[in-house]
């Protein structure tokens, strides 16, 4: 363990997940973290005494040994054992999600029921030619009605695109074993927490304090095992000589520090990975770098009473009129994340860095949200009482129709020229991953510095829905 000086670029899950794993072995790293708080996208951000999460997060995962390193960061009282309730928002109505049966016949109305399910049986008999993208794919499973009433609308909103520029391998991700068939069956079956399609499940655990709370108790088990954490340290080159990485440079407070490397282990955007190898890759891998995509996020948290709030954990906005995708209500994921009489609702909307909405004043938005609320009908405006405004960059990597041949150029380049550096999470791989995923990356990485044989094949993860979405009896 003495000869090895990881490097860890980004203190989200992954990262911290990396270096805990390290630590657990024997083995000390250095961790270097852009910003001022870690977890990432998992972060809980707290003002005015409020929590809330860059969207929700829920924990729930079906690999075992992410389930048991959750309760060996936190202990088990931490955590709180939540019920899941969400709802589709469509044509002025609301839609139990998962699908039930009556009411979606109430919602839709008999003649429209009628029609979506005569649409899936034609998509059974006479499915989408091209499954390669979304719109195809999602057809197939559902039938072009129901996709255009549940699907469509949400999707492009998402990523700002037509759903038929997004590539299909971000449905299988998301929605995996999920079809009409499989949600009908699901509701009319007698009364189980289903664990067989990850979003069917009905309870979720959730730490009191928000997933913010795991990773900051991570980062000081981390640190405990003699690992450094230096945040608002930003990666500026990661250096590499003779077929492998050797050093990493970072800069703090404007002063450069250059760390030895033996092994690179990175969170961050792969892109930005890429274009910071010192001496640099090729143009054509550049070119490759600069033509992933992403799209970011931001937050708009209103405080309002209790009594207007919703049961829902997040309802989906399918509602064109508006631009809100989806609204968190943070008092029904933890009473802890809120305050006495009071809850907050996190209004979510997808949206590009420099565009209207990212650079508009937070009084602005906070003005729109409220607004947005009004005109779904779910809360008076002279009810909230507060609002505060979350940017997240690089928040989802998009899925359009290069992205695959790009990703495979920037992997090429990185097995020939420096394969001791071990890209993992979300942005590290330019992956749809939820936590668990991105923490699953990070432990197997771990495994394969430590020599694990055969060594792992972390591109394997969250890519086929029997893989290790599935939990195998012990």
């Amino acid at each position: 363990m003495n000869d090895l000086d990881v490097v860890i670029i980004g203190a989200g899950p992954a990262g911290l997940t990396a270096a805990y794993q390290l630590g657990k072995a024997g083995a000390a790293a250095v961790v270097l973290e852009a910003d001022s708080v870690v977890g990432g996208i998992s972060r809980t951000v707290q003002r005015d005494g409020w929590r809330f999460d860059i969207g929700g997060h829920r924990f729930f995962t079906k690999v075992q040994a992410v389930e048991d390193l959750w309760h060996e960061i936190l202990p088990d009282e931490d955590f709180l054992m939540r019920p899941r309730m969400s709802r589709i928002y469509y044509n002025g109505k609301f839609f139990d999600y998962p699908l039930k049966p009556m009411n979606a016949l109430k919602g839709l109305g008999m003649v429209e029921a009628v029609k979506c399910v005569a649409s899936y049986g034609w998509a059974r008999i006479r499915p989408p030619k091209d499954q390669e993208w979304f719109e195809g794919w999602t057809s197939a499973r559902f039938g072009r009605r129901l996709y255009r009433i549940f699907f469509k609308t949400y999707t492009e909103k998402l990523w700002g695109v037509p759903a038929t520029e997004i590539k299909a391998d971000w449905a299988a991700q998301r929605i995996k074993n999920l079809s009409l068939a499989s949600a009908i069956l699901n509701a009319v079956m007698p009364k189980k927490n289903q664990k067989e399609i990850t979003s069917l499940i009905e309870e979720f655990q959730y730490p009191k304090h928000g997933p913010g709370m795991m990773w900051e108790r991570c980062r000081e088990l981390v640190e405990g095992q003699g690992s450094k954490v230096v945040m608002e340290s930003a990666v500026t080159k990661i250096h590499h000589d003779g077929g492998r990485a050797v050093a990493v440079t970072a800069e703090h407070e404007g002063q450069p520090t250059r760390y030895d490397a033996s092994h690179v282990i990175s969170s961050m955007p792969i892109t930005a990975l890429l274009k910071d190898m010192d001496p640099p890759p090729p143009p054509e891998v550049l070119a490759a770098a600069n033509g992933l995509k992403y799209r970011d996020f931001l937050t708009i948290a209103l405080v309002v009473p209790e009594a207007n709030g919703f049961p829902d954990n997040w309802i989906y906005v399918h509602s064109p009129e508006v631009r809100l995708g989806r609204i968190q209500n943070f008092g029904s994921w933890s009473p802890f994340m809120v305050k006495e009489g009071r809850t907050c609702l996190g209004l979510e909307y997808f949206v590009n860095e420099g565009d209207d909405l990212w650079t508009s004043k937070d009084e602005d938005l906070v003005a729109l949200g409220t607004r947005e609320l009004a005109a779904l009908g779910l809360v008076d405006p002279a009810k909230v009482e507060a609002g505060y405004v979350v940017r997240m960059p690089k928040a989802y990597p998009m899925y359009d129709g290069t992205y695959k041949a790009n990703v495979g150029v920037l992997r090429k380049w990185l097995d020939d020229n420096a394969p001791n550096v071990f890209p993992v999470g979300r942005n590290g791989m330019h992956k749809y991953n939820n936590q668990d995923h991105s923490m699953y990356t990070a432990m197997l990485s771990v495994e394969n510095i430590l020599g694990h044989d055969p060594p792992h094949d972390i591109w394997t993860v969250n890519v086929e829905a029997a893989y290790h979405e599935e939990k195998k009896q012990q």
